[in-house]
């Protein structure tokens, strides 16, 4: 099928959050449309959903969890992943309060129900093997949190309300439902992979990503280079000046999160980068085989798009 060559169609799993931020920012803060790309972005949960809606053509890109794009693409077949949004596996585990977790004590876990979102909870499933919990022998239980059936839905808030209504004994979710959580006094921080928490191999599960087809890829090269590169100039934007997300919330958020959004922000500059590593595609594709998600060993280019940018 063709597609326009200015229009750029973006799905994102989870709207409220930091997770997929620079998308959000470089669409609101008008880097997409520096590079000609007529971008708009459209909330579609589970990242599964959003990843179907890319193999149907009725998106452009997914801006979600890269190794989530085996949902739709078995093997990697007929998807890249452009470039990255942030490095790193970017979900906390956050517990009831009333628990009194410690950090780092993954062992927390045993006889509670855990909230995950569909394929994120592929992540906390393979963190807790690395780190020695059996969910059957120990009694956890990983399933989606209650009131997240409907086909759009802001996961992470979902999760932070579940917990203070005890729905859950704790959720892994994004860092804007973990803020939530926490300043509302029902949910301690347990996990948090990006800065160290928990097996050192669970950085590298995944990443946020920005993810096309191989046919936008064959009809749109240059817009796919010019994608890369308004991300580029978005994460060297609000590196230069975080109160620029500030303003993208306002635009985006209810009030809340739109308070809440520079601070976690600038917490994530750190792992603000477009490069996707051959160690990173190879760590990925581990613990997708894990999982059972994946059978083969797809290398490096079978995965990541090289258009420069």
């Amino acid at each position: 099928m063709t597609v326009s060559s200015k229009r750029f169609r973006i799905a994102v799993p989870d709207l409220i959050s930091n997770s997929y931020f620079p998308a959000i920012a470089a669409t609101e803060l008008g880097k997409f449309r520096d590079q000609g790309l007529d971008a708009d972005v459209q909330l579609i949960f589970p990242v599964s959903k959003a990843y179907e809606a890319l193999r149907a053509g009725e998106v452009d890109c997914v801006a979600g969890s890269a190794h989530s794009a085996l949902a739709a693409f078995p093997e990697w077949r007929g998807v890249k992943l452009l470039c990255a949004q942030g490095q790193g596996m970017y979900w906390f585990l956050v517990m009831r309060s009333d628990i009194n977790p410690a950090r780092g004590d993954v062992t927390v876990v045993r006889g509670r129900k855990i909230g995950a979102a569909p394929w994120v909870d592929l992540g906390l499933k393979q963190l807790l093997v690395a780190a020695g919990i059996d969910e059957a022998r120990d009694n956890v239980t990983v399933a989606p949190v209650p009131n997240t059936g409907r086909p759009s839905v802001n996961f992470g808030l979902t999760a932070a309300k579940a917990l203070e209504d005890r729905l859950i004994d704790g959720f892994w979710a994004n860092g804007m439902g973990t803020e939530v959580a926490v300043l509302s006094g029902a949910g301690k921080v347990v996990l948090d992979i990006r800065r160290g928490d928990g097996p050192k191999e669970c950085f590298n599960y995944t990443m946020a990503s920005l993810a096309v087809t191989d046919d936008f890829l064959a009809q749109r090269p240059d817009d796919a280079r010019r994608a890369v590169t308004a991300m580029k100039e978005t994460h060297a934007a609000l590196k230069k000046d975080v109160s620029l997300a500030a303003q993208v919330g306002q635009k985006v958020f209810p009030p809340r999160e739109a308070a809440l959004i520079a601070t976690l922000i600038e917490r994530d500059l750190p792992y603000y980068s477009t490069e996707i590593t051959p160690d990173f595609v190879a760590a990925m594709n581990e613990f997708a085989r894990r999982r059972g998600i994946l059978k083969g060993d797809p290398g490096f280019s079978d995965v990541v798009a090289t258009v420069g940018g």
